[in-house]
């Protein structure tokens, strides 16, 4: 089967690749409705933009932390071993989280503390899904799989954001915590019916020693340099977003409304995002991916400000729109080059390491968020802009015309 043969289809027909996708869809939507539930259970329960952002940050960075020794785990132990434990600690912190909840006890210290403790083993299912895709489809295949892949967490960001402000307006922060830790439940279910994966290379380096290995490569390759840098200011673009466009909606509509009407507005980013993946698959990215990246984040940022900024709820929902079209080239373009310079007996170090570089943006997007949306919502906007700007000037300068 030639490259220009193959179709989506095809592709989801390949052995194992079925699973893998429903594991990603289902974790990924646990992972997407909690972004959204712990700020808007934040905002309702205290009233606090500046507590919502940092509660966010904690969902993310002690990840960002442990990304070396997630990596090494999963080089040595395997990818599938990786995401299950993952996923059956994140189901088991969110089942307490709704019990804090329930029985009273979730103060803002340990609403930050349950969220600490769910991100230092993210990096786990994260990178591990993206080691095994390569691992379970042709080379060949591999930019129209990071196409799919991609598009698989568009549909989330549709399904996700209006589940996420259904439950929390009409049920509340209690049972929407224990519906996203049935998901990662069943996420887990669907790992364990993945066979015959290929399995890591064998190595006589010690575990730390492998840890460093990936921590160091990222940083010293000038292509995931320039891809960490340049991605990363992407997503502190949406770290942004993720606060203000609750605040933004808060003051316009009543409590118990918000929340509904500020999902329904991520689930309109979400499908467009699945529209922009899905596109980005046909368009044959390889060798063009720098170009690519950089023009699409160029024009987020002018969708970010002054379309999503300055023309009220209908802006809103056109300016993020077109932010979820244009983020499944540039996560398409990403994954592709990413994956086709890196060897694969370093794939699990330079993913986890990598990912988590490149998600570095987003909790502090999100801490920014917080405390400019209190002080003015308008300059959160602008300042999502101006990261986004900032990015497409890192991918096009740090990235060497080698590697494009």
């Amino acid at each position: 089967m030639d490259h220009t043969s193959i179709s989506y289809g095809q592709l989801i027909r390949l052995p194992n690749v079925r699973a893998l996708l429903s594991a990603t869809c289902l974790s990924r939507l646990a992972g997407r409705m909690f972004t959204i539930v712990i700020v808007f259970h934040a905002l309702a329960a205290f009233g606090s933009p500046t507590l919502a952002g940092w509660v966010s940050f904690a969902a993310v960075a002690p990840g960002l932390a442990v990304s070396p020794l997630a990596g090494a785990f999963l080089d040595r132990a395997g990818a599938l071993r990786g995401i299950l434990v993952d996923l059956a600690l994140s189901a088991g912190l969110l089942l307490a989280l709704a019990a804090a909840i329930r029985l009273g006890w979730a103060s803002p210290s340990v609403l930050l503390l349950l969220a600490a403790a769910y991100a230092p083993t993210s990096p786990l299912s994260a990178a591990g899904i993206r080691v095994l895709l390569p691992r379970l489809v042709p080379s060949h295949a591999l930019d129209r799989a990071n196409a799919l892949d991609t598009a698989v967490h568009g549909v989330v960001d549709v399904v996700g954001p209006s589940l996420a402000g259904a439950l929390m307006g009409f049920a509340g922060a209690t049972p929407a915590f224990i519906v996203i830790a049935a998901a990662y439940g069943v996420a887990a279910l669907c790992v364990a019916l993945i066979r015959g994966a290929r399995p890591p290379p064998r190595s006589s380096r010690r575990f730390l020693a492998q840890s460093a290995e990936g921590l160091v490569t990222v940083f010293r390759r000038p292509l995931l340099r320039g891809l960490a840098v340049g991605y990363a200011l992407n997503n502190c673009t949406w770290g942004i977003l993720v606060v203000a466009v609750p605040v933004f909606m808060a003051h316009r509509f009543d409590a118990g409304n918000w929340q509904s009407f500020a999902g329904l507005v991520w689930a309109g980013a979400g499908l467009a995002g699945s529209v922009g993946s899905l596109v980005a698959g046909q368009m044959r990215l390889l060798g063009r991916e720098v170009p690519v990246m950089t023009v699409c984040m160029v024009l987020t940022a002018l969708a970010a400000w002054p379309v999503a900024a300055a023309f009220g709820v209908a802006g809103l929902c056109i300016g993020l729109a077109v932010v979820g079209l244009l983020a499944g080239p540039i996560d398409v373009a990403l994954l592709t080059l990413r994956q086709r310079r890196t060897e694969p007996a370093l794939l699990g170090r330079i993913l986890a390491v990598s990912m988590s570089v490149n998600t570095a943006g987003f909790p502090v997007g999100t801490a920014l968020g917080g405390m400019l949306a209190a002080w003015s919502v308008p300059a959160a906007f602008i300042a999502a802009a101006i990261a986004s700007l900032l990015g497409a000037l890192a991918t096009w300068w740090l990235i060497p015309v080698a590697d494009r």
